[in-house]
């Protein structure tokens, strides 16, 4: 049952820099695909290739591993052969002002239309003023208000005749016209009047009351005929406005002639600028028609601007459907968004300040966003699940979704929505949303899944040499030997921790290239070594190891008890892997174990402390069900055992190192001292069966690194799961050691090897008789055990002794 330690070659998967017929990266044909995501590709290209509503696609894996820039390539692959989107753009409603109207154009047409309207409101401007200042307009005008005049003047000359044949005469004084009698064609005095004739003064007063009579009616008349003379100019006017905008209006209708809903908007647009026509002559005043048009004081936009174009979204030079990246997608940067102006306290709007969001700029075509700023942005992930599933886009405010204002806002038009959305997110997000959005599942159908690793083979060599090539030639880099290829591709191994897989991280890949190629070019080299990939390599490492170098420092110093000489009972040191900041390193930890007679609990103090997890907890549990498993069957189990982790003043999760936990209660249970010089790392099963974890390398780096910071490496060691043996890739002076013979790797795969490496003693197996041997590890733990139950057997009998006479229950 003797276990031998590793060989070196079975410490580190070498790359055979022979396996390349290249001798640098420069020969190779540079390829951005990435290594072994078929699946995915296969994916996206079934994602953003089948179009019905909710085929949105949700890009999940690590952080890293190139779905960017895949899902981008693929996306402005399909993106190309897909026609432009329309222009859209937003106009005045002249029928109600805070709700904007949508226009949709044809690719290109949204700044054409705007710089013809621009260019339309210059005309009308030079147009009316023309025609209102033509000899044609005076003239006519001017022969409208002689009519009126001639018609007053006609009225007024028949009442003065009347007047006169009744010896009367009409006078136009400042308060009006009045009628006075005439003697010898001078006007009659009110002395000169008393004096005369009774029946003469009565004459005259009758005379005078009928002609009064006949111009009141005049008078009445004449605010009808000046009506009429006013009525008769404004159809003058309007007919002058509009005989100076229609051909300019027809030129526009005629160009826009297969886009009806333009030349509708056209039409409206001569309707308005007839009916306000005088807004486009010098020196008047401008009646406030709508507020967000002309504040109160007159300042503020002119009048004009509301036949503007907000030119919403253009194509201009466009091809293929747009692709677009929101890089922050808060609530107003997707759906967009009305900005305001500052005027006199208060703010101001119009449709000319609506601005297009993400949404607006991807419609039609493509938008990825990730995901986990959307979840992060107030109501932004509400809004863009409400708007994929009405199909349109619907501008509002924040404030306005919450209903925290009631004031009257710009209700703009919505927009058809036609958009493949791309999320890209870690697993554990998108899990998450499936489990607790329902609607979630409807919206997003197509999960595009990345791997992190790939097989290790030839092929994925080579694809990986051709990625260093690619990244060489993007960046401007030195190009890599054959050596520092394959330095690389074992760097890539390592980072997965497998021998047989590589690692699909492309930025931490990518990171190390650029850095190997800076090292290489501090030593004047024009192409990369294997020594400028390994000097890369240990720089990284040199600029985060600050925490596992202060542990190393403590433990050297004594202030961390790690024993790495002797032996001792019920002590062993267990390997912890702490990560930060995206370094992990291991260091090893001290655990003790202590037994008594008891009733047959295993306590797990970091558990009692609740510094345990609930893996950990698990993981002692299973040491309990193994011991009474596997010894004094016919027993019951009589100990009382307490396991800690000392000087551990954190949380513990994992089950990592029960294995490390149950050698160390065998030892107490035996009474055999474990060597110091060896750490061990590994789960256990009720079967006493060791299994894999995970870290092995840097849980084995971290205890070499700490007995070599002690001293000479000489008979040290550490106990591994055997079924993490393909995982290792140690460090070069790790496997020198072991070529050496002072330091060893023991793969195990049961309980009982470990034993016997730690102790030097067998474990043994049970006879035909059912007993271990009395001086193997188990049998002397099985007699402890035995001993115990024996032991409190006795214990209770001799109480139930006691406890006859005076009656009492035992």
């Amino acid at each position: 049952m003797a276990v031998a330690p590793l060989r070196p070659d079975d410490l580190y998967r070498r790359c055979d820099p022979s396996q390349f017929s290249f001798e640098t990266t420069a020969e190779l044909e540079a390829a951005d695909d990435l290594l072994g995501q078929e699946h995915a590709l296969e994916a996206i290209r079934f994602g953003i290739g089948i179009d019905h509503p909710g085929y949105n696609l949700f890009a999940l894996g690590p952080a890293g591993t190139g779905k960017y820039a895949l899902i981008r390539q693929a996306i402005e692959e399909q993106a190309k052969a897909e026609p432009v989107p329309p222009d859209w753009c937003y106009v005045f409603n002249f029928d109600a002002a805070h709700r904007p109207r949508a226009l949709r154009l044809p690719p290109g047409h949204g700044m054409q239309l705007k710089r013809d309207m621009d260019q339309l409101v210059a005309d009308l401007h030079r147009a009316i003023q023309g025609v209102f200042e033509s000899d044609e307009y005076r003239t006519r005008a001017q022969a409208l208000e002689e009519e009126f005049e001639e018609r007053q003047e006609q009225a007024m000359g028949e009442i003065r005749e009347l007047a006169k044949e009744k010896d009367v005469i009409l006078l136009h004084t400042p308060t009006g016209f009045t009628l006075a009698p005439v003697r010898d064609g001078k006007p009659v005095g009110p002395n000169e009047f008393h004096a005369l004739p009774k029946d003469e003064r009565e004459r005259i007063e009758t005379d005078i009351n009928a002609l009064q009579a006949e111009l009141r009616k005049v008078m009445h008349r004449m605010p009808l005929w000046k009506k009429r003379s006013e009525e008769q100019i404004e159809e003058l006017n309007l007919e002058m406005a509009a005989s100076a905008l229609e051909p300019l209006v027809e030129t526009l209708c005629a160009k826009y002639q297969e886009l009806p809903e333009v030349v509708a908007y056209l039409r409206r647009v001569q309707q308005d600028v007839v009916e306000h026509f005088r807004e486009f002559l010098p020196n008047q005043d401008k009646p406030s028609i709508m507020n967000v048009w002309t504040p109160p004081n007159g300042e503020g936009p002119p009048w004009h601007h509301r036949y503007r174009i907000n030119v919403l979204l253009g194509h201009d030079g466009h091809v293929g459907a747009p692709v677009v990246y929101a890089d922050l997608p808060a609530h107003h940067q997707l759906v967009g968004r009305i900005e305001h102006r500052a005027h006199l306290g208060a703010l101001e709007t119009d449709f000319t300040m609506i601005r297009a969001g993400a949404l607006h700029q991807a419609n039609g075509g493509y938008l990825i966003l990730d995901a986990l700023k959307v979840l992060m942005q107030p109501l932004a992930w509400e809004s863009l699940k409400r708007l994929l599933q009405a199909g349109e886009i619907r501008i509002e405010s924040l404030a306005q979704i919450a209903s925290l204002i009631s004031t009257l806002s710009l209700e703009p038009e919505p927009i058809p929505l036609d958009v493949k959305v791309v999320m890209l997110g870690e697993r554990q997000i998108y899990y998450l949303l499936c489990q607790l959005d329902p609607e979630f599942s409807e919206l997003f159908k197509v999960a595009v899944d990345f791997e992190d690793r790939v097989v290790r083979d030839p092929d994925s060599h080579l694809n990986f040499a051709r990625f260093i090539a690619a990244e060489t030639r993007r960046g401007g880099l030195r190009p890599f030997n054959r050596e520092a290829v394959a330095r690389v591709i074992e760097q890539g191994a390592r980072l997965v921790d497998d021998q047989e897989r590589l690692s699909a991280h492309m930025r931490s890949i990518g990171d190390l290239i650029r850095e190997a190629d800076y090292w290489a070019g501090s030593s004047g080299r024009t192409k990369v070594t294997a020594d400028d990939v390994q000097r890369a390599i240990g720089a990284q490492i040199a600029r985060a190891d600050r925490i596992s170098r202060r542990l190393r420092e403590e433990t050297t110093r004594g202030t961390i008890l790690i024993d790495t000489t002797g032996t001792r009972v019920a002590q062993i040191n267990g390997l912890a892997v702490m990560s930060l900041g995206g370094f992990a390193f291991g260091h090893p930890t001290r655990i003790t174990a202590r037994v008594r007679l008891g009733k047959g609990e295993v306590i797990d103090i970091e558990r009692e402390v609740k510094l345990g997890g609930p893996i950990h907890s698990k993981g002692v549990l299973i040491l309990q069900g193994f011991l009474a498993g596997r010894y004094a069957l016919d027993h019951p189990l009589s100990l009382s055992a307490s396991l800690v982790f000392e000087q551990s003043y954190g949380g513990i999760e994992g089950d990592s190192a029960s294995s490390a936990e149950l050698y160390a209660l065998l030892s107490a249970l035996a009474d055999l001292p474990i060597r110091q010089s060896l750490a061990v790392t590994g789960s256990v099963n009720q079967l006493g069966e060791v299994q894999a974890i995970g870290g092995v390398n840097e849980k084995i780096e971290g205890f070499f690194d700490t007995c070599a910071a002690r001293g000479p490496i000489d008979g040290h060691g550490v106990l591994i799961p055997a079924a993490n043996v393909k995982h290792l890739m140690l460090r070069a002076d790790i496997r020198e050691s072991v070529r050496q013979g002072r330091f060893s790797v023991y793969p195990i795969e049961t309980i009982d090897q470990g034993i016997e490496v730690l102790t030097g003693v067998p474990a043994g197996t049970r006879n035909p008789d059912g007993r271990y041997p009395e001086e193997t590890v188990n049998g002397r733990v099985e007699a402890q055990l035995t001993g115990y139950s024996e032991r409190l057997r006795t214990l209770r009998s001799a109480r139930a002794k006691r406890a006859e006479p005076s009656g009492e229950r035992p």
